[in-house]
């Protein structure tokens, strides 16, 4: 039994081939929206890919980018047939595209989908990634005169003043990395040299934070040294000054900022994807109705359209035992000695006995 049978007249056919014509000529502009949604989180994600510890979040705007491209090509051919197939006689120079073409559409309208779940899934590895990056990005910060390095300094001070945020997940981090470099500690003063002898790995490490860690909204000069020392500023508590420094980690505020916009990617593309499911749908109607046209033999006549020919079990079985058989037939033609009589059978020949007559 059909699934999703349904009538079609005359009429109703071409008005449906002229509904998918313009639903096509709409879905080119969804597929440019698609394309422009994957560049901009492209561009959003490469802004910060310096505190990243690994480029593998890119498969998404990837994804988007090459599934928007696909969008525009395959829906602005779809728009041409679908204009056609209001007339019988033109349906028959597409009558073989118009499978093809249904697959094609159907594998891009899954390929949507995808897109639309990885803007939602994707948070869990993107946390990952900048917590490792900006761990290694904090590292170096003090590595101003090193090659590939020198950047991470200004991109790290741009990123705490711009998203108001300090460290990766919050101003202590500082505390753990030697982020002023040996150019600019005075090795004379017994101060420093003690600090240094102290760490184990040889580091200079205090209870300080960088300039751009200093909040904006302090009602006082900024504290970025001794920070945790009360005793060491007048009229300063540590745990009442929390205007002095940002207090938010870096890490949750990128994540919060990349998620909302993962998030209205991914609603905008899962409205793209219901969409386009839609006109799969009809185009599919379309192809299964006019071919009925055609198997009737009348262009006047009603016909029927439906979106599986057979159940959805019953057309899973048919489509496995195809396979079946086409593994079968390839074994068979890789047989060397198919074409080989045996030798039982040239045995099997009867043999003819000549008899000459004996003139007296």
């Amino acid at each position: 039994m059909a699934v999703g049978k349904v009538t079609f007249t005359k009429k109703e056919r071409e008005k449906l081939a002229e509904v998918l014509c313009l639903l096509n000529w709409i879905s080119v502009v969804t597929g440019a929206t698609l394309f422009g949604l994957g560049l901009f989180l492209k561009v959003e994600i490469q802004k910060w890919q310096e505190v990243m510890s690994d480029q593998s979040v890119l498969y998404v705007p990837h994804m988007l980018i090459a599934t928007g491209l696909a969008a525009c090509c395959i829906n602005f051919l779809g728009g041409k047939i679908c204009l056609d197939c209001a007339d019988t006689n033109k349906f028959l120079r597409w009558k073989l595209v118009m499978m093809p073409y249904v697959i094609c559409t159907f594998f891009f309208t899954s390929c949507v989908l995808a897109g639309a779940l990885m803007c939602y899934s994707i948070r869990s590895q993107l946390e990952e990634s900048l917590f490792l990056g900006l761990r290694s990005a904090m590292r170096y910060y003090k590595d101003t005169d090193t090659p590939g390095r020198c950047y991470l300094k200004r991109t790290l001070d741009l990123l705490q003043i711009q998203f108001q945020c300090c460290g990766n997940t919050g101003y202590r981090d500082w505390f753990q990395v030697q982020w002023i470099s040996n150019r600019y500690l005075d090795m004379t003063s017994s101060t420093v040299v003690d600090r240094l002898r102290s760490n184990v790995e040889g580091k200079y490490l205090m209870d300080g934070v960088p300039f751009s860690c200093c909040s904006t909204f302090s009602p006082r000069p900024c504290i970025q040294q001794q920070v945790s020392n009360s005793s060491a500023h007048f009229n300063y508590d540590q745990q009442s000054q929390q205007l002095n420094l940002w207090r938010r980690g870096c890490r949750q505020v990128l994540l919060d900022h990349y998620t909302g916009i993962m998030q209205s990617i991914g609603l905008t593309v899962l409205l793209i994807w219901l969409f386009e499911l839609l006109v799969l749908t009809g185009v599919r109607y379309l192809q299964t109705a006019m071919e009925n046209v055609l198997r009737l033999g009348d262009p006047d006549s009603e016909s029927d359209g439906w979106i599986l020919e057979n159940s959805l079990a019953e057309t899973a079985r048919s489509n496995f035992n195809i396979i079946k058989n086409l593994g079968k037939c390839y074994q068979a033609d890789d047989d060397p000695n198919i074409n080989i009589p045996t030798t039982a059978a040239e045995q099997e020949v009867p043999s003819q006995q000549v008899q000459i007559p004996v003139s007296s």
